[in-house]
């Protein structure tokens, strides 16, 4: 939904603004290039260039552009970019915020910082030098961050001659590249920062290059869309009580709110109205506030809602979800490993997150991909994370402002990266109870006096695994087995009840995984009159899964139907790989879904390594161990 009028009204007319990240390899010339396009737009202060000049000569060394932008001494010692600079210059057309990023691999959590808010990005290749791995790697990274906007200067182009053969098999090099990670440079530009060939006027000294200077370029380049225009995205940083209000204040991250909007609170899905804005210093209090600006509301009811919570309109709510995807930039001394946990930030919320798995670890030198059981320090890889709450969160592509994440430990960054839903459901539905003025039936048949006539406890046989593993067949053997014993046992199919009950739903990760909450809400209910009510659903979420485990407290039995998906694409009784693998079926799990395999089940049927006879048995005994009561006395026990 778009920004309420009043809002977008609100909006003062501004100079365009370009945020621009410069990277590049250490020693290919951002520093120097930045100093010189200062220069050439007349954006330095008087005597600016005097002082460097002054300061070369006494230090017995030439001229450095670079010393107009490098701010610490440790940077002029050394001669490398430490820190991330933010230096403003002008055009006659638009202002540009510079943040000049270090080259340096050991401050690559400087860049990453400094990229992270840009609208494009400037990355620089040494001509002499050539594309080096770092070169890959801040492409690999402005990939990473969303940043689809990439002006490439190939500098130092007075160290190779003004070579055009040279210039030539750089750009078509690194075009390669990028459109491996399909992104498209706006520009490739030969320049010699130094001597300013190509910045502001042609260069005299390469008459073949017909396309715009450095500075053309640039002012091509588009600032992102504003994010008043996004849905409102207002995290929760903290709730102060003055007087008698109860201020709950944080910075809009984007959209716009206006005094009497209706709100959501996400993940507690609590709702209210907006009673008045509060802004310090205010003359008066505002009626409109919008992205970027830090506030306080007040609500006509009292709330209790805590830091984290994304306030957000009814109509465009972010997603809820314990799982996600996400593409990380690994920046730790110690390598990422599944199974570790990491503190999680997340607009203002911090929570723990366990790396759930490593999907692949990808090369910046070629962008090839692997498996891998941890990502080393500066690798790039696609990961998901599980949190044991629902997060309130916003895939990147839908809202880069909190699409954005970083992992944290021992109080340091170590990681940074982009979410993904793909593959995975929105939770909020299957969370959200919609029903009122509800009263609970009590029966009068009592859970002991049914165990007591049947002989057997009821309860849930939930069989989890992928297509191919047997469920299906497994369930109806073992039903048929549980029923010569005197069992009260029924099987629920995937495609009998996606015939009536769930004829409704589709394949999406939406239906699917309200699918499997009707599915366990109905074997609870078997389970809860007595009956061993056996499931035999892939239900490839674990959190969908520990759902259908609360509906049935002390009753569920999750059981891993487990065979290789080589295995299972192999037997492909129902021709669903085939048809996955041609493309005809979207969203299949083991291909283009994710399944998660359970992590700690009450039983492991390996079903590539055992037949049915086997398999079947072991089942039926874990069942007599776990749900028979006294069998004698039904008269079971030689059967």
């Amino acid at each position: 939904m778009p920004a309420p009028a009043s809002a977008v009204a609100a909006i003062a007319t501004a100079r365009p603004v370009l945020r621009l990240v410069i990277v590049g390899h250490v020693d290919h010339g951002k520093s120097t290039l930045v100093g010189r396009l200062l220069h050439e737009t007349g954006s330095l202060p008087d005597g600016k260039v005097a002082a460097v000049e002054a300061m070369c000569k006494r230090r017995g060394m030439p001229f450095e552009w670079a010393f107009v932008t490098d701010a610490f001494q440790a940077e002029r010692d050394q001669g490398v970019t430490i820190d991330v600079s933010h230096i403003r210059f002008r055009t006659p057309a638009r202002d540009y915020l510079l943040l000049d990023a270090p080259g340096h691999r050991e401050f690559l959590k400087n860049t990453v910082t400094g990229a992270a808010s840009s609208d494009a990005a400037l990355l620089l290749i040494d001509a002499a030098e050539g594309i080096r791995e770092q070169s890959r790697r801040h492409g690999l990274l402005l990939s990473l961050l969303g940043i689809g906007q990439v002006v490439v200067a190939v500098n130092k182009m007075d160290l190779v001659g003004y070579d055009r053969a040279r210039f030539a098999r750089l750009e078509a090099d690194y075009r390669d590249f990028l459109a491996g990670l399909g992104m498209m440079p706006a520009a490739v530009v030969p320049v010699a920062a130094r001597s300013g060939a190509n910045l502001a006027r042609p260069s005299d000294e390469m008459p073949w290059y017909a396309g715009p200077t450095l500075l053309d370029a640039l002012a091509a380049l588009k600032p992102s869309p504003s994010p008043v225009e996004l849905p409102l995205r207002f995290p929760v940083q903290d709730v102060y009580k003055f007087d008698e209000r109860r201020i709950i204040a944080g910075r809009i991250e984007s959209g716009a709110l206006a005094v009497g909007d209706t709100v959501l609170f996400s993940p507690s899905n609590k709702t209210a109205r907006v009673k008045s804005i509060e802004a310090w210093p205010a003359a008066a209090a505002p009626r409109v506030a919008r992205a970027g600006e830090s506030v306080g509301i007040t609500l006509d009811e009292q709330l209790f809602v805590e830091r984290g919570e994304v306030i957000s309109h009814v109509e465009t709510p972010p997603v809820e979800t314990n799982v996600f995807r996400a593409r990380i930039f690994w920046l730790g001394d110690h390598p990422l490993r599944i199974g570790s946990r990491y503190t999680l930030k997340l607009n203002t919320l911090a929570v723990s997150v366990e790396v759930q798995e490593i999907e692949r670890v990808i090369d910046p030198a070629d962008l090839a991909t692997s498996k891998a059981d941890v990502v080393e320090r500066h690798g790039v890889a696609e990961i998901i994370l599980r949190t044991r709450a629902l997060l309130a969160l916003d895939p990147f592509t839908d809202n880069p402002r909190t699409g954005r994440f970083v992992l944290v430990e021992d109080h340091l960054p170590v990681g940074g990266g982009v979410i993904s839903m793909e593959g995975y459901p929105d939770q909020r539905e299957l969370v959200t109870v919609r029903a009122t003025n509800l009263t609970a039936v009590a029966h009068r048949v009592s859970q002991a006096v049914r165990e007591a006539r049947v002989g057997h406890r009821g309860g849930v046989l939930w069989f989890t695994g992928l297509s191919g593993a047997g469920k299906s067949t497994l369930a109806m053997e073992v039903e048929q087995r549980l029923f010569a014993r005197g069992y009260n046992v029924y099987v629920l199919d995937g495609d009998n009840l996606r015939r009536g009950l769930n004829s409704n739903l589709g394949f999406s990760a939406e239906d699917r995984a309200e699918n499997i909450r009707r599915v366990g809400e109905v074997a609870a209910l078997f389970a809860d009159a007595g009956f061993v009510c056996i499931t035999a659903f892939i239900s490839p979420y674990r959190s969908d899964r520990e759902r259908a485990r609360q509906a049935a407290p002390g009753k569920f039995h999750e059981i891993h139907i487990n065979a290789d998906l080589a295995v299972c694409e192999a037997r492909d009784p129902k021709g669903l790989y085939r048809r996955a693998r041609a493309g005809d079926i979207k969203e299949f799990t083991g291909i283009s879904a994710p399944y998660e395999p359970p992590a700690a089940p009450e039983l492991v049927v390996d079903t590539d390594r055992r037949g049915v006879e086997e398999c079947a048995a072991q089942i039926v005994a874990y069942v007599e161990r776990s749900f028979a009561l006294e069998r004698e006395s039904n008269g079971r026990g030689s059967q």
